[in-house]
């Protein structure tokens, strides 16, 4: 749906604050500007308002400069400019493991190699350098949330808040033990501690973060769930993730792990399950009557031939799905464009239908439906006034991108990410022109190379 400036279509679902009141007021000219909101909607000489981290308005491009002349005016004459990406499911500290071990089977990948290369060298600072280089990465390629899940939680935070970059802290638990504690308890004593230490922290936010069922017993899920409760925090677990997960449940338990969870009271709409490929018609209307949220991770499925999930049926059914990277360690990049374009492709190719997640489709699941499942969607997820400001440019004028009869479908389809070209998180400019404006290239590229000496070398 294109609209020109001829149309007026202005939101005004906030009130503008006087401008007595405004600190900086910075107005967005793009060539397009996609807002989500409505779907499928494209504004063509419009202009995106930001007042501090908000944003205020969407106008006009020639009302805007009226209105704002004295305002910070940004000109975006080839990009089409959108809400930043949501990554719903990522292990970013995993980054420093990209490349250690690949081409193998999950359980393989994890036992034989990535759980002791973990025990051998994750510690604080592994976390808070490689959680720091992963969003440095996301940064550039448009991401401005991640929806974590690995230890030492209040690394993770820490490289939130040097990044920028809107965080939601994934605490991991397992009832075994690992360098970071021994147990399920002393896991979540670190959860509650890391959730105590950042309250009030500006775009720090924390899940509980149980790793799959089969690393987590009937009565950790259960005291897991009464921590998330008091916290009042939300949930994100792998679950069926694998067809051998399913099988070995059928063996232990006598049920499939969602019927487990279900049983204990774990599924609701505070749950977000990471990958859920292997869902029978049952699983699927478990999962609308429970309102879970699915964090859908296409190049991890691929690449560790975890299967093909069935996102058509899910959305069918009226199940939220966002999108998720997965960690380095098994994607092997952090690039939320190109797992869209992967999610879009194989939503067809799975239910053999060629109109089966459209690119408007697909860039929702990348940007709102990743937002409500995190139960930000009033928040951030769509260009709409009163929502954060967490936005970015994507330059289209490449040969790659021209020409462009569909800007949705460019960005969907073509794009790369290194033609995101501007990021913004809560009105902050996180990178102009490619350039990162709160990290520091030359130093993050010397911290990768020092952990890789030190970890090939222990191999």
């Amino acid at each position: 749906m294109l609209r020109s400036a001829k149309s007026a279509y202005t939101l005004h679902l906030c009130n503008l604050r006087s401008q007595a009141t405004m600190t900086k007021i910075t107005c967005l000219h793009p060539k397009w500007l996609i807002p989500v909101e409505p779907r499928a909607t494209v504004l063509l000489q419009h202009a995106l308002v930001m007042t501090d981290d908000c944003i205020t308005a969407l106008m006009p491009s020639a009302q805007a400069y009226q209105q704002f002349a004295s305002a910070e005016h940004i000109v975006l004459a080839q990009h089409a400019l959108l809400p930043g990406f949501v990554n719903l499911h990522a292990h970013s500290a995993m980054c420093l493991l990209r490349g250690l071990a690949d081409d193998l089977s999950l359980m393989d990948w994890l036992n034989h190699h990535i759980w002791p290369a973990e025990k051998q060298h994750v510690s604080e600072q592994f976390v808070f350098d490689g959680s720091v280089q992963a969003m440095a990465e996301m940064i550039r390629g448009g991401t401005t949330t991640v929806n974590d899940m690995y230890f030492y939680d209040q690394a993770v935070a820490r490289a939130g808040v040097t990044s920028g970059m809107r965080t939601v802290v994934g605490c991991s638990i397992l009832d075994f033990p690992t360098g970071y504690a021994n147990d399920a308890d002393g896991y979540m004593a670190k959860a509650v501690a890391g959730h105590s230490a950042f309250a009030g922290e500006s775009g720090i936010s924390f899940t509980l973060a149980p790793h799959a069922p089969y690393t987590v017993c009937d009565d950790s899920f259960k005291k897991i769930i009464a921590l998330a409760d008091k916290l009042d925090v939300r949930l994100h677990c792998h679950i069926h993730e694998t067809l051998d997960e399913v099988t070995t449940s059928l063996k232990q338990y006598g049920q499939r792990p969602l019927e487990r969870l279900h049983g204990l009271g774990l599924l609701s709409s505070k749950l977000i399950a990471a990958h859920m490929v292997h869902a029978s018609d049952t699983d699927l209307a478990l999962l609308a009557e429970n309102g879970v949220h699915i964090a859908h991770n296409p190049a991890s499925n691929l690449k560790l031939a975890s299967g093909f999930a069935r996102i058509n049926a899910m959305l069918g059914a009226g199940i939220n799905v966002g999108l998720g990277t997965d960690g380095s360690a098994s994607n092997n990049k952090l690039d939320m464009l190109a797992d869209l374009r992967m999610a879009a492709l194989l939503a067809k190719a799975e239910s053999a239908n060629p109109i089966a997640l459209n690119a408007a489709a697909a860039l929702e699941m990348a940007t709102l439906s990743g937002a409500r499942a995190l139960g930000m969607g009033e928040r951030i997820g769509s260009l709409i006034a009163g929502k954060q400001a967490d936005v970015v440019a994507i330059d289209l004028s490449a040969l790659e991108t021209q020409p462009v009869y569909d800007p949705i479908s460019q960005v969907v389809y073509a794009a790369g990410r290194e033609q995101v070209s501007h990021v913004w998180v809560n009105g902050r400019c996180l990178m102009r022109e490619r350039q990162l404006l709160t990290l520091d290239m030359g130093s993050l590229l010397e911290k990768a190379a020092w952990w890789q000496e030190r970890i090939a070398t222990s191999r």
